[in-house]
């Protein structure tokens, strides 16, 4: 928003105009969407626990988490409301590629708040069903992909990059529809399977989601995309905003899910911040890195995957329990263990992704 009111602050005053500048907006955003959501966050944990909207535990899992029943949860709407207050009021809302990753963002949020206000309010042990979550999941997936291709006007923009490779570039054509789909619908639900401990998805998400802004800078600067050999796609830049709030209003819900936690995020922030990862690596064209980068997400998806897929043909089980977090645990991990170790675990692939820019 106040991109656009620029020309007009300037003939206020000239020192409006620095407004102009990314890297600024960006570090606003951060500072914004962390306010808000330092601020928001105890009258929404408040809210929360007057309403007696609080967690569910399965009695199967691990003994330790019985004591976490009743902590208020949906509190990733705290998150969405910080990031998209503060990419609204930093980015250049003429740009496609901020309003795509803004209403992906939402959309998911909103299937995962239906899914969460079922379970803890409506007391459907169920919540949304698989099949009709599934769908609206690939409606607004879809959606994002064919809108993707659509407004594509160069070559780079649907071109499958191999990170480590500055010459490897395979294009998809109409194939980048179905790989854009399964990217943002699989990470959505990669984070959301991630999501079981205090703590444990949100600074992941958050590392992930800085790392893939400096991408977005970069690959969005004809400069500096020749020099480091990367894709350049004109507007991408400006999701360095969005990842700013994204990493702003995650540290501020941190601040309150960190173990032990006084809030969870629910579906409702592990659904959007999944799909708000997915949209901005395709629309950087970083599909693959964000595999490197997101691989606890990987780990946590593939655990349930292989334990599921066991079962059924063998009858019999890979892990003590899945997803992964899960198994550390029933191993005898203290949970905060396990938590900081898949922190440390993120901080090294996201480490690796940022590496592809220089290594190719």
């Amino acid at each position: 928003m106040f991109v656009w009111l620029t020309p007009y602050l300037v003939q206020i005053d000239a020192g409006f105009g620095v407004l102009q500048y990314l890297t600024l907006r960006a570090i606003f955003g951060v500072l914004t969407a962390l306010g808000v959501s330092l601020l928001l966050g105890p009258k929404l944990i408040s809210l929360l626990k007057t309403y007696q909207i609080g967690q569910s535990v399965r009695l199967d899992g691990p003994q330790s988490h019985l004591s976490k029943s009743g902590t208020p949860t949906m509190g990733g709407a705290l998150i969405l409301i910080s990031i998209i207050v503060s990419a609204l009021l930093w980015s250049d809302l003429s740009n496609l590629y901020v309003w795509v990753t803004i209403l992906v963002t939402a959309g998911f949020g909103c299937i995962g708040w239906v899914d969460d206000y079922r379970k803890v309010v409506l007391k459907n042990s169920k919540g949304l069903p698989a099949k009709a979550k599934y769908f609206w999941q690939s409606v607004l997936g879809l959606a994002a992909a064919i809108t993707l291709y659509v407004c594509a006007s160069t070559p780079n923009e649907t071109m499958l990059f191999v990170p480590f490779f500055k010459d490897v570039a395979l294009p998809l054509g109409i194939m980048f529809i179905a790989m854009t789909y399964f990217v943002i619908v699989g990470t959505s639900n990669a984070v959301n399977l991630t999501d079981g401990l205090d703590g444990l998805a949100i600074l992941p998400t958050v590392l992930v989601g800085g790392a893939l802004g400096v991408f977005a800078y970069v690959t969005g600067n004809s400069v500096y995309s020749e020099y480091l050999q990367i894709p350049y796609v004109a507007g991408t830049g400006e999701l360095i905003v969005f990842c700013a709030a994204l990493v702003g209003a995650g540290l501020g819900f941190l601040w309150f899910n960190t173990y032990p936690a006084q809030v969870f995020m629910g579906d409702v922030g592990s659904l959007a911040l999944g799909a708000a990862l997915g949209v901005i690596a395709v629309i950087v064209r970083e599909e693959l890195v964000l595999f490197i980068m997101g691989g606890v997400f990987v780990a946590e998806t593939v655990s349930v995957i292989l334990q599921v897929g066991s079962y059924k043909l063998t009858g019999k089980r890979i892990f003590r329990m899945a997803p992964l977090h899960h198994h550390y645990e029933l191993k005898g991990w203290p949970e905060p263990r396990v938590i900081v170790r898949f922190w440390i675990i993120t901080v090294i692939l996201v480490l690796i992704g940022l590496a592809t820019l220089k290594i190719r």
